[in-house]
């Protein structure tokens, strides 16, 4: 009998007390764990290593025969359904039915006949180079060469490479972030990144005066070009190296909105992410319990300078209320630069559901999906995922948020070197060129030139 993910707190799911049944989804382990007996069987990917969802009927406790791997992505489990109270559900002696990763590799699930890899060879590798070149790419956000670790600021220590693997993989812009609460946040125990403290006055405001300065140092020094219009994101191409100034949380700001004019003129400033991992004077976060109910006044008001000065808006990390004011507040196309859907994520999840997607496209904005390998742990799977969101907000909203050396686990995409592996899965998941070239850089152009002034 196969149990399916609605069938949970209906009488279906009850009926099937005791009874051999087939359910497929995605082990949640403890974090570190690559083999386990006892996991959790989640419908969605966690957004980190050890989420899961809180409501009982979002998950099935998992019981296993014998250790299962749990680091490669879905599966398909087999074993005895057991019903606790109508509203908690079991696997027992549970067996894999087919090996891990054999889902979330599908295209639109029309053409879910099979999982993508048996398109594998379908298409080679001058297809893909032809969607680069044909396209100017670029990540967004991204922190490449270590430009958001905090103990590299304070240190003083060089930066990794940025735009030789830029180069070698035909990335042609990056939208280099600081993290402007660096300094206050940290991973704790639950595996998840947390604000620890308060900031002092000013400290924040003087922390980012650091990070603009160094990164606009690795710029010069790795012969980086900067963007600050359209000019100069239309001359990026593959085989050159461009960077595009943004900062992940306006926590800089300090609640001062003025001081936006100051960044864009001073640190040639030209995309802001208006929270990160703490709740600011802007708005709510995804990670952590409301305080503002969305979107404050002061939030509004930059969203309003950043429109008038011609810098690209980004809600990601903020809150479905959050993105709701943004998306009515601003004159210009938003952006949402990374995560990944969910149906029905888990509290503090930083993935979206379809209609918090739909609201920065209807801005007629992009979505950026990003790379986790506890979301996808293969670049088939991440193709799947672009597939998932074009299916939700339409192939003109849809482009690549790496957060490049800024995840807390592994990535799938760990180096723009890789930029043509994505383009060749891309165009196996059934895009055509033209369609891969604007989910890998092309629909960031548009928005960019629409939010110039």
């Amino acid at each position: 009998m196969l149990i399916r993910w609605e069938d949970l707190g209906t009488w279906t799911a009850n009926a099937a007390e005791r009874r051999i049944v087939t359910v497929s989804g995605y082990p949640v382990a403890l974090p570190g764990q690559k083999q386990a007996a006892r996991f959790l069987l989640t419908q969605e990917p966690g957004c980190c290593p050890g989420c899961a969802p809180r409501h009982p009927d979002a998950s099935v406790e998992v019981e296993a025969h014998a250790a299962i791997p749990v680091g490669l992505g879905a599966m398909r489990l087999s074993g005895v359904w057991q019903v606790e109270g109508g509203s908690r559900y079991r696997l027992l002696e549970a067996r894999p039915v087919d090996p891990p990763g054999w889902a979330g590799v599908t295209r639109r699930r029309a053409l879910a006949a099979g999982p993508l890899i048996c398109l594998a060879g379908a298409v080679v590798s001058g297809g893909a180079r032809a969607a680069i070149e044909a396209a100017t790419t670029v990540d967004l956000p991204s922190h490449a060469g270590g430009i958001a670790s905090t103990s590299r600021m304070r240190s003083g220590q060089a930066f990794g490479p940025v735009s030789v693997p830029m180069r070698n993989g035909g990335m042609a812009a990056v939208c280099l972030a600081i993290v402007s609460d660096g300094p206050t946040h940290k991973l704790m125990s639950d595996g998840r990144l947390h604000p620890y403290r308060d900031p002092d006055p000013g400290e924040l405001y003087a922390y980012s005066q650091v990070a603009f300065g160094r990164l606009q140092w690795m710029v010069q020094t790795q012969g980086l070009t900067i963007v600050t219009g359209s000019a100069g994101i239309r001359a990026a191409r593959a085989g050159t190296a461009s960077a595009i100034i943004a900062a992940e949380g306006a926590d800089f700001l300090e609640g001062q909105p003025d001081r936006v004019d100051e960044a864009y003129k001073r640190w040639s400033l030209r995309h802001l992410q208006l929270t990160h991992y703490r709740v600011n004077e802007l708005g709510d976060i995804q990670t952590e319990p409301p305080v503002h109910g969305g979107l404050t006044d002061t939030g509004a008001e930059v969203i309003r300078r950043c429109n008038r000065l011609g810098i690209v808006v980004d809600v990601a990390h903020g809150t479905f209320d959050l993105v709701k004011r943004a998306a009515s507040v601003t004159t210009k196309p938003l952006v949402l630069s990374h995560t990944s859907l969910a149906t029905r994520p888990s509290r503090f999840s930083r993935l979206i559901i379809p209609e918090h997607a739909r609201l920065v496209a209807q801005t007629g904005g992009v979505i950026g999906v990003w790379p986790p390998q506890s979301v996808f742990p293969t670049m088939d799977a991440l193709a799947a995922g672009m597939a998932r969101m074009v299916d939700a907000v339409g192939v003109d909203h849809v482009g690549l948020g790496s957060d490049m050396r800024g995840l807390v686990g592994p990535s799938v995409f760990p180096d723009y070197d890789r930029l043509p592996d994505l383009a060749e899965a891309l165009l196996r998941a059934g895009f055509s060129t033209a369609d891969t070239g604007k989910i890998l850089g092309g629909n960031y152009v548009r928005v960019f030139e629409a939010c110039m002034v």
